[in-house]
């Protein structure tokens, strides 16, 4: 018999609806919905207030929509464990009700410390699957199929009401601009909050997503027609189950019609349900991995390049200044809106990892403070395949100058965010060094992109030849390695970035 006070836990899910604890927590028993303010996780080298400003639009509106289904949200401040604790000396006993969560090493760490605390004070902790993960997964061999099971099952109902615990005293919900969420300069943040991620997903798929696969690349005009659901999926506002339904219902509307504009839009719709996909097999990677935060997959890429680290190469990096116009301009503009397309977010991290050299355990932090839409298990996987020490993943080294010409071929991008290179003519925006008189105040490249390369694939080519190289990559792939059908690309020059799940859909 579960005990009667069921204290939801809030975490990474920030809705009411398809939000299993909260329904079988209200099914059995009273509820007294929690929200945890942890400072020492925003003390977090990965943590930022761009991550606060969508969570506090969030809140807000899971506050409103608990409201009125009779409940108010709890809002503590402190370390989990000291908060149940002081829970427990108010309530009594009490059952504790959550997803599971594939956060970073600190939440891992933290989690690992609430269960001890659980079991010391025998508390029921029920824990529920979050979108595709699977946790104590024994084998990748059945893991998609679990995956499209779970997907393809009926989303959960939102409870009309809840019986609640009432004269439980809330902390105040902490400003945007708390100081405890950082001081950082962070620009323009996307809206948070389910409202604003059903309307998002709904332009999308009326219109937006038309043009996803054919846009997405392009860092001028990707921000309109990628779905721009990442952030609303990485703190829980939408289920990634909700979205795919919804995706496959839309593709479906589609089918009885044959003319090519609805074969197209069902085309780029299908492309998306792949990256659904992917999103979930990069999250069960670290679910599986929890040290691949830290730890190279492959452990012979490990001291490769810690040693060679420069902080002026790092410095010119963060801040947009490495003489490469395209690699500057994506670098400013993710600053300004803490989005930058798949393509470009790659790049980034190529160009870091290859060119400057740059060991990825301290690139991958400051970029995951920019992104609204920072997902561990999407990051680190990322990182970690981008800057080729992963031993099963081709090592793709980008050109950025190939780049520039390919993405942005007027300079357009690049002059929005670049304004020292706004009156270099586009025969030389991609390559202001070449003209004659260079602007001045721009600086020539901090490296030479083919020289920078040749060293990398050199360092990288030395590892791959030691001994037991192969026979690891092997035990890597068989433990994190992708086994469904449906994220297997054929080699081909038009798909193969579909093979690289993009940090946002």
């Amino acid at each position: 018999m579960i005990q009667s006070i069921n204290v939801v836990w809030f975490k990474r899910d920030l809705r009411v609806t398809d939000h299993v604890p909260l329904f079988e927590a209200a099914r059995v028993g009273k509820v007294l919905p929690l929200y945890i303010v942890e400072p020492e996780l925003w003390r977090q080298p990965d943590s930022g207030r761009r991550h606060w400003h969508f969570i506090h639009d969030s809140l807000l509106e899971l506050r409103a929509s608990l409201s009125l289904m009779g409940s108010p949200l709890i809002i503590r401040i402190g370390e989990a464990v000291d908060v149940l604790q002081q829970l427990s000396n108010e309530l009594g006993s009490f059952s504790l009700w959550s997803h599971e969560e594939s956060g970073n090493g600190w939440t891992y760490q933290r989690d690992i410390s609430v269960a001890a605390w659980c079991r010391s004070q025998s508390i029921s902790w029920y824990e529920f699957p979050t979108n595709g993960v699977v946790r104590r997964l024994k084998s990748r061999d059945g893991w998609a199929k679990q995956r499209d099971t779970h997907m393809a099952s009926p989303m959960i109902h939102t409870p009309p009401q809840v019986n609640v615990k009432i004269g439980i005293q809330s902390h105040e919900l902490p400003c945007k601009n708390d100081l405890m969420f950082g001081v950082d300069s962070i620009g323009s943040v996307q809206k948070g909050g389910r409202k604003d991620g059903q309307k998002t997903l709904d332009s999308f798929l009326k219109e937006r997503g038309r043009n996803y696969m054919q846009t997405i690349s392009k860092p001028g005009i990707s921000a309109r027609h990628c779905s721009r659901l990442s952030a609303h999926i990485t703190y829980g506002t939408l289920s990634v189950r909700e979205i795919e339904q919804a995706t496959t219902s839309k593709i479906h509307s589609l089918g009885g019609n044959s003319d090519t504009d609805a074969t197209y839009f069902r085309r780029n719709l299908s492309a998306f349900l792949s990256r659904l996909a992917w999103h979930c097999h990069f999250i069960q990677k670290l679910e599986q991995q929890p040290d691949i935060e830290h730890v190279c997959m492959h452990p012979a890429f490990e001291g490769m390049r810690e040693p060679h680290f420069r902080d002026d190469y790092f410095e010119a990096w963060k801040t947009g200044n490495t003489g490469y116009p395209l690699v500057d301009a994506c670098m400013r503009s993710l600053q300004d809106n803490g989005w930058i397309t798949f393509r470009m977010r790659a790049m980034l991290v190529s160009f870091a990892s290859y060119d400057l050299w740059l060991d990825w355990r301290k690139t991958a932090p400051f970029l995951a403070k920019l992104f609204t839409d920072y997902e561990p298990g999407i990051h680190y996987s990322q990182f970690q395949m981008q800057s080729g020490v992963t031993g099963i993943n081709a090592v793709r080294m980008y050109n950025p100058i190939k780049q520039s010409y390919d993405h942005d071929p007027l300079g357009k991008f690049i002059r929005r965010y670049m304004p020292e290179l706004k009156s270099v003519p586009d025969s030389f925006i991609h390559e202001p060094w070449r003209m004659e008189k260079p602007p001045a105040q721009y600086s020539a490249p901090i490296v030479e992109h083919d020289v920078a390369i040749k060293f990398a694939r050199g360092e990288i080519s030395t590892r791959c030849k030691q001994d037991g190289f192969r026979e690891e990559s092997r035990a890597v792939n068989q433990k994190l390695g992708s086994r469904s059908k449906k994220v297997v690309r054929k080699k081909s020059s038009k798909k193969k970035d579909l093979t690289q799940l993009s940090f946002d859909l």
